[in-house]
């Protein structure tokens, strides 16, 4: 799945309304999500939401194998997830406040 350069300026209810009918994440673990790389130093808004929209691109293709249409995480499963997505990516930001 693609998205358009202007996804990532979507106001936050619109950016986060579009995560939920793509991927069937709810506000809260949008918010999970949207905190977690914010504490990774991903502080730029528009670097964050790219990387919650390949987070969730990277996930959806483990369920699409598995013919499920929304996205699930388990007790503790979506921490797990972020974090071996992390370093699967190998990813470094400076913290820029």
């Amino acid at each position: 799945m693609h998205f358009s350069h202007k996804t990532i300026h979507y106001t936050d209810y619109f950016f986060q309304k579009l995560c939920n009918e793509q991927f069937g994440i709810n506000r809260g673990i949008y918010n999970t999500i949207d905190h977690w790389f914010y504490t990774k130093g991903v502080k730029n808004i528009m670097n964050r939401r790219k990387e919650i929209l390949a987070f969730l691109e990277h996930i959806a293709a483990d369920f699409h194998h598995q013919e499920q249409t929304r996205i699930k995480f388990g007790s503790g499963k979506l921490t797990e997830r972020l974090n071996e997505y992390w370093n699967e990516s190998d990813k470094s930001y400076e913290h820029v406040y």
